[in-house]
């Protein structure tokens, strides 16, 4: 068994070890933003299915030996074309499509390699039921899930930190020749026994074997659609948590990493999976985050991220339990992971493509967890459980003992009975009523009426029973005090335009929300519609950068458009150039808002990742000289981090006038950006001081942290700047960000 194993887990680790080193490689070409992480799951989830479907169609339609040859010159192919650091050439260009163009590159590059690990570990347990057809082959499945979670971990912790990302993709290389050893030691063995044996075609079937009774009809299906549930949750949860951070390694795999425990927990043995305990956690987590998605970006980061987590644990234990109970016999084996990977690639490929197409919100873990209380009420009635709709009226119940705790937390320590007191009484009586709902309506008499065999109007009774959860989560999208006049979504995010509603006792204004942060404020009447407002007001530290700059002409560049609020401070001939990468934002500043058309001076906007954009104008010999270049791609919750490298702030010296300034907005909900600049100034001997702004009395002024760095300390004495600049005290506390590291974990705020 030793060389199975070996060859397994070597396999499983570099699959999922070699997923964040090349998504790292891509996330700044395509504006660091965490679509990209949610392309790179769907490609990677695509390639199991594959290399699944492969394993399958060879362990089917081929004898042993001609399985050995096979696999072996796939094996070959793999090393001879490896390519695991994507070249320059593959860069995306202006307009291209970011989905397909991921798919494409990665494709191109690991794509050959990716579908041989993938397809080694279904068809290694093939192999080994053939030479030892007395042992279970299903405990080979959660060790590979154990080399797949030690790879995320190593990740994060050692790999990233450690070693630069050519050494990592040369060792990842090494890995891969390792791993093609290990595999042909079990191929000799196969080779071996098959001609002890005879070398005779299995006896299997090209479809999933399954009997034609509606009971193993059922389990097909649920052996599709119970990882697809686990899918979309691991996905939603990915994206949720990229978008409030930053999309960075750490953040993606975290939730893969839970997802992979489920998988070991419930694939190593039945007893770890209690049915009654997870389903409970499980429909307290829908109540859990219900609140969490009430709460906003209130809620405090560590709750989000550990709530989510503890979340998608307890989904995924439901669902891959449930699935571990279904598993076939082992001449089954391959159709039955072709059917977990066929769900998981349909769950990615509904979040990442279906939903951005469908929905103009970010609704996807919402539908995830409808689902999975379908999915408990399916197995409820197919199994004649009791236990599930008990155990979920328990656990909706807790839930809702939980959320007073849960809103004294967002209530800057509030205790607990103030807010039950406040809570309870108006938010309770519906969740207690769907709880005792959910566990009358589940038990007898209904179930005696509505269990197996399974009849076409218990899946209608459960649709309408769930959708008192679909109608709760729509009470979360009303809209509290204004109302959208336009919603937009694509790959890089959920943008929605808001008009104040007329009986807002505030001016008439617009506002442009991108997930749950303002990027522009622009008032309606013609009188105040030139106001800088936000965080561009005359008091922020870009506003007093610009009134110090020398009279016009002037050359100001900003990296991020929002609705162009800074074109207000345009005059006739100054040049302003934007880079901008999202093209709805583009649309909704020149068409929703009247910044850059009213603006006298001359405007550019370029599209496209600022940084790459920025290094091609180097590249053709045109520095931009810019008296002053923004960068304002931070005050979101999810940040760019290949904008705030070394190599970056060198590709921004080089556009800036020798007295230039560079103004970058730091200010952000949860990480603390002040000292990666500070560190970034030191390495360069640049002068910087912070401009913090309270914001003051106004309502449309916010309160903001600019950091402004020149290479002449003199421009911090001009009187616009010097009243309010804070210079640093002592040495910076980080350390220097660079596109080989960039320890993100070490600035969070709590």
């Amino acid at each position: 068994m030793l060389p199975f194993a070996l060859a397994i887990f070597t396999g499983a680790f570099l699959l999922f070890l070699g997923q964040p080193l090349v998504g790292k490689y891509i996330l700044p070409w395509y504006g660091g933003g965490p679509g990209v992480w949610t392309t790179c799951l769907l490609f990677f989830q695509g390639v199991l299915l594959a290399g699944y479907c492969y394993a399958h169609l060879l362990s089917t339609f081929f004898t042993p030996r001609r399985q050995v040859v096979v696999h072996g010159a796939l094996l070959a192919l793999s090393l001879a074309t490896l390519q695991i650091a994507p070249g320059e050439r593959l860069r995306p260009r202006p307009g291209d499509d970011p989905v397909w163009s991921i798919l494409l590159l990665l494709t191109a590059t690991i794509g050959l390699p990716f579908l041989t690990l993938s397809a080694t570990g279904p068809l290694l347990q093939r192999w080994f039921s053939l030479v030892r057809p007395n042992v279970s082959p299903y405990r080979l499945y959660a060790l590979s899930n154990a080399g797949s979670l030690l790879a995320l971990i190593s990740f994060p912790v050692f790999v990233e930190p450690h070693l630069p990302r050519a050494v990592q993709a040369t060792a990842w290389a090494i890995g891969l020749a390792s791993f093609a050893v290990a595999c042909s030691v079990c191929a000799w063995l196969v080779w071996r026994d098959s001609l002890a044996t005879g070398d005779a075609a299995p006896q299997q079937s090209a479809a999933l074997e399954v009997a034609g009774g509606p009971e193993d009809r059922g389990d097909a299906v649920l052996w599709v659609a119970l990882p697809a549930i686990a899918s979309i949750l691991l996905v939603a949860t990915t994206t949720r948590l990229c978008q409030d951070v930053a999309a960075m390694p750490l953040l993606w795999v975290l939730p893969l990493g839970v997802y992979l425990v489920s998988f070991i927990v419930c694939f190593d043995h039945a007893h770890w999976y209690r049915r009654g305990v997870f389903t409970a956690l499980s429909c307290a987590g829908v109540v859990v985050t219900w609140q969490l998605f009430a709460a906003g970006n209130y809620a405090p980061l560590r709750i989000q991220v550990v709530s989510q987590l503890m979340v998608l644990l307890a989904a995924c234990m439901v669902c891959h339990g449930e699935l571990y109970r279904l598993r076939p016999e082992p001449r089954q084996l391959t159709a039955y992971f072709l059917a977990i990977a066929t769900g998981g690639a349909l769950g990615g490929l509904a979040v990442a493509v279906v939903a951005p197409a469908v929905f103009t919100d970010d609704y996807e873990l919402q539908v995830g967890l409808w689902l999975l209380v379908y999915a408990l009420g399916v197995l409820s009635f197919r199994h004649r459980s009791r236990t599930i709709p008990l155990a979920a009226a328990v656990g909706t119940l807790l839930g809702v003992m939980l959320l007073p705790w849960l809103r004294s937390r967002f209530s800057n320590g509030a205790n607990w009975w103030t807010e039950a007191a406040a809570f309870l009484p108006g938010a309770a009586p519906w969740v207690a009523a769907f709880a005792v709902l959910f566990a009358v309506c589940l038990c007898d008499p209904w179930r005696r009426s509505l269990s197996p065999p399974w009849r076409p109007a218990a899946g209608g009774f459960l649709m309408v029973l769930c959708g008192a959860i679909g109608a709760a989560f729509l009470v979360l999208d009303r809209d509290s005090g204004e109302r959208p006049v336009l919603r937009t979504r694509n790959f890089y995010g959920t943008l929605k335009v808001f008009e104040a509603s007329p009986l807002d006792d505030r001016e008439p204004h617009r506002l442009l929300v991108h997930g749950a942060t303002t990027h522009g404020l622009q008032f309606i009447t013609p009188e105040f519609a030139w106001m800088p407002t936000t965080y561009y007001a005359p008091s922020s530290g870009v506003g007093r950068a610009i009134e110090s700059l020398p009279a016009a002409p002037r050359r100001l560049g900003l990296v991020g458009l929002g609705v162009g609020t800074l074109a207000a401070y345009g005059r006739k001939g100054d040049s302003l150039r934007i880079y901008e990468i999202n093209p709805a934002i583009r649309d909704i500043a020149q068409e929703q808002f009247t910044f850059l058309g009213a603006c006298p001076a001359q405007i550019e906007v370029v599209m496209g990742d600022a940084r790459l954009m920025l290094e091609h104008e180097l590249a053709a010999g045109t520095p931009q000289r810019f008296d002053l270049l923004a960068l304002d791609a931070f005050s979101s919750d999810a940040i760019p981090v290949h904008l705030l490298t070394r190599e970056a702030f060198e590709t921004y010296l080089d556009h800036l006038a020798p007295d230039g300034i560079l103004a970058v907005h730091v200010s952000n909900r949860y990480l603390n950006l002040a000292p990666v600049v500070e560190r970034l100034a030191d390495h360069f001997s640049l002068a910087v001081a912070a401009v913090n702004d309270p914001g003051g009395d106004q309502w449309w002024v916010y309160g903001t942290t600019w950091m402004l760095l020149g290479r002449d300390a003199a421009f911090l004495e001009r009187p616009a700047i010097a009243p309010m600049a804070d210079l640093p005290i002592g040495p910076p506390r980080c350390e220097l960000w660079t596109d080989d590291f960039a320890s993100v974990w070490s600035i969070m705020i709590p």
